[in-house]
């Protein structure tokens, strides 16, 4: 059984965007090669001849240690490099503060987390002899808590398609977003809460300013991410100052939403986040024994003073910050990300950014989710899926079970993809490309149909995406290795390197794929991704809105617990169209005795 609940977990964390390193037969051992010797403001960068022969350069500093003082403050550029000498950069820098997960490094003993809080490090990687391509940065997903850019290769990105990759670090959790009155400077970054933010947009102008020595054009950037990565590529969108450092956009499963200030500063029962800074500052009161409980911790908080305050906050640890949290899925935590605080972020409704060209950055964008995103996050849980005779796991009712992943990926689709791209599109946008993701061919793993229990779940189109499923981007048990596998991998990787040079995806780098047409052009709106296998590639003129969603939802007979019908009215539109009476109403009057606050997300 623990076997079997080992394989979900691996499972489950490889698709989801933190990807096991697999161990290769023979291992590659980094030798620096003396033409990959690179001046650059952090340095002079001496790295190595991967095993295709991209050059690489790992662990590159490009912001100063956000340790000390610098926590909880914009990034700064890294300390001038002595001259003359020569820095190796032929492994990854820290990843940054987190918890352990089933793939990540083991945390030591006595300590909660892995990873330092010097953790702002690139790895680039580059055909050799590149001259002026395109450069493509790369924002790793994990929720804003976990992961770091080093999982994810881009050699076979970089010799296939002639484009010079970039991964980075970025400041996660509590690191990365937030907000307590005690620390303000009177400096608008660093008041913002948004360093995390703020550390891709340093990222960026590294970027700017060094990338022509490694091949990349510095004028051709595209920012591209998955999940969280995917929400903070939109973040830098709707970021003033990001604009110019880049120059077009790709969004894989993601969405947007400012979190606003008072959500992210204010107590719970005062409209704050379980989380916010002033329930983070009430924990570690009790948590460290100054005072008894929560109630008194409060009052004590209050009659700190500022100093005292920022000193506390200060003093404390990652360890003692992520002892709080216990629980949470694949390591992640809810906690208050992409704060609107007016500066680095605008305090406007999504609706109100992208709608408006003078409230975002408009450059050609790539939105997509894929078709069966929830499953990532239900194949494992106890309520969906059951081991049989104790060790042969089955979906509990696979009716369902499809019904719940159908109607959370379509809520996704329309808030991640659809109503972006119809208020891209309302703001003058001509660029804007949408997909959706639908290979499902995975083989059966212990008896177990991962074709239907996982289908196309969230994070399973980041190696086509890459064309490569070695380097820890893909795991044997999902992927078959069959042609058609590696035809849409041929195909997707085709699309995003033409969209990354010309703005356009349009037939593909190498001009033999079906053309992308960009939103509501002859009438289409997205392009289906699947292998010739199945589907194949095509456009297609479906538009999800919350509207359309709602009227398959009342007339849907698929489901055998009605109880469900309740449950997808109120994740879906709980935060927007959502009728009392109407829910009410719903599956006989059922819904009546559901609170819909109850409800989780998955």
């Amino acid at each position: 059984m623990k076997i079997i609940l080992g394989f979900f977990v691996v499972i489950a964390l490889t698709v989801g965007g933190y990807w096991l390193n697999q161990p290769e037969e023979h291992t590659f051992v980094p030798v620096p090669d003396n033409a990959t010797l690179r001046k650059t403001t952090s340095g002079n960068l001496l790295g190595y001849s991967g095993a295709n022969g991209t050059w690489i350069w790992q662990g590159i500093r490009y912001a100063k240690a956000p340790k000390g003082t610098l926590r909880w403050r914009a990034p700064l550029p890294p300390k001038a490099p002595r001259k003359g000498g020569i820095i190796e950069t032929l492994a990854p820098g820290n990843a940054c503060p987190q918890l352990p997960s089933a793939l990540s490094d083991e945390a030591e003993p006595d300590r909660v987390t892995v990873g330092s809080e010097d953790c702002l490090f690139m790895n680039i990687y580059s055909p050799p002899n590149a001259e002026n391509a395109p450069v493509m940065l790369w924002l790793h997903g994990g929720g804003n808590t976990i992961g770091e850019g080093a999982s994810y290769s881009g050699e076979n990105l970089a010799m296939k398609h002639g484009v010079v990759v970039v991964t980075i670090n970025y400041r996660l959790g509590l690191f990365g977003w937030f907000s307590h009155p005690s620390l303000r400077t009177g400096n608008p970054k660093d008041d913002s809460g948004n360093y995390g933010t703020l550390d891709v947009i340093r990222g960026l102008e590294w970027v700017k300013n060094n990338i022509e020595g490694f091949g990349g054009n510095p004028g051709n950037v595209t920012l591209f991410g998955e999940s969280a990565g995917a929400f903070d590529t939109l973040a830098m969108m709707a970021s003033p100052l990001a604009e110019g450092l880049f120059h077009r956009a790709i969004v894989q499963s993601g969405g947007f939403q400012t979190t606003p200030m008072s959500v992210a500063r204010n107590t719970a029962n005062n409209g704050g986040h379980a989380f916010s800074s002033a329930e983070i500052l009430t924990k570690l009161l009790v948590a460290d024994g100054t005072v008894a409980d929560e109630r008194i911790a409060a009052e004590y908080a209050q009659d700190m003073s500022r100093a005292n305050l920022r000193q506390y906050l200060y003093n404390k640890k990652p360890d003692d910050f992520y002892a709080l949290f216990d629980g949470f899925a694949f390591g992640m935590v809810d906690l208050p990300a992409n704060l609107g605080d007016g500066f680095v972020l605008p305090n406007y409704s999504t609706q109100e950014i992208f709608s408006n060209p003078e409230n975002h950055n408009q450059v050609p964008v790539i939105l997509g989710t894929n078709r069966d995103e929830p499953s990532l996050f239900m194949f494992r849980d106890p309520r969906y899926v059951e081991l049989f005779l104790g060790f042969i796991p089955r979906l509990v009712d696979e009716a369902n079970y499809l019904g719940l992943v159908k109607y959370g990926a379509l809520s996704w689709k329309e808030r991640g993809v659809d109503s972006l791209a119809r208020a891209m599109t309302a703001s003058g946008n001509k660029d804007v490309f949408t997909y959706r993701f639908d290979w499902d061919e995975e083989p059966s793993q212990f008896g177990f149909d991962l074709s239907k229990a996982l289908g196309a779940a969230h994070g399973l189109e980041i190696a086509f995406a890459f064309n490569d499923f070695s380097n820890g981007l893909g795991a044997g048990a999902l992927y078959p290795g069959d042609e058609a596998q590696f035809a849409l991998a041929n195909s997707m990787s085709a699309y995003w390197t033409e969209f990354a040079a010309n703005g356009n995806p349009g037939t593909g780098q190498d001009g033999r794929q079906v053309p992308w047409l960009a939103w509501g052009t002859d009438g289409k709106r997205s392009i289906i991704l699947d292998s010739p296998a199945d589907q194949g590639i095509f456009m297609d003129d479906q538009e999800v809105t919350l509207t359309s969603i709602k009227e398959a939802l009342m007339t849907d007979e698929g489901f055998s617990d009605e109880t469900l019908r309740c449950q997808i009215y109120a994740r879906t539109f709980r935060d927007g169209q959502f009728v009392q009476s109407e829910y009410d109403a719903l599956a006989g009057g059922i819904c009546r005795d559901i609170d819909p606050n109850s409800v989780s997300f998955f």
